[in-house]
């Protein structure tokens, strides 16, 4: 009995293990609805890894975008001026070539005609970098682009809110008033 009950033993152990593999084996349904079931959710669950990774990345590149232009103004507000300056080095050059040649000469005709030569050569570097003369000549009041100082009564009726006098120039920055021009305004 020995030998039966071992083959008995054995048999039953036998079929326990292909329980156990049956069950942890899926089965394998004739139709293919558990299949489609998974199908979609891992679709999905790809989906949404590749979004994930198309987040990180766009985030990824606007900050570095962000970073990249926070650079630039900040090196376009250290150097922004540059420009100017080159263009302005050359004008400190004349006047000090004028004040040294000026303690040379007694005339002040030839002091005066220096002084008027660098000063056309300064204005044209301005207007080369869009600086430009606010006309007050003969001009309307206009408060975006003149300051009035003085009201001038009795100047008749055709002088009436016209500029009567420049009191200081005033200046735009491509056509930005930089600095109004005061002016005396007829009343």
């Amino acid at each position: 009995m020995n030998i039966n009950e071992e083959e008995v033993l054995n048999e039953e152990t036998t079929e326990t293990q292909e329980n156990q593999e049956s069950q942890d084996k899926p089965e394998t349904p004739e139709t293919d609805a558990p299949d489609e079931a998974k199908d979609p959710l891992e679709a999905a669950q790809e989906e949404i890894a590749e979004l994930k990774n198309q987040l990180l990345y766009k985030a990824a590149e606007f900050d570095n975008y962000r970073k990249r232009t926070l650079k630039e103004r900040t090196e376009l507000i250290l150097n922004g001026g540059e420009k100017v300056i080159t263009a302005v080095l050359p004008i400190i050059d004349d006047m000090e070539r004028a004040i040294e040649n000026g303690a040379k000469t007694d005339d002040p005709e030839v002091l005066r005609e220096g002084m008027t030569l660098i000063h056309q050569k300064f204005v044209k570097i301005l207007e080369a970098q869009g600086v430009s003369l606010i006309n007050t000549e003969d001009a309307d009041f206009d408060t975006d682009i003149h300051e009035a100082v003085a009201m001038v009564p009795g100047m008749g009726d055709d002088k009436k809110g016209k500029v009567i006098d420049c009191l200081q120039k005033g200046y735009k920055l491509n056509e930005k008033v930089i600095r109004h021009a005061k002016v005396a305004v007829g009343q």
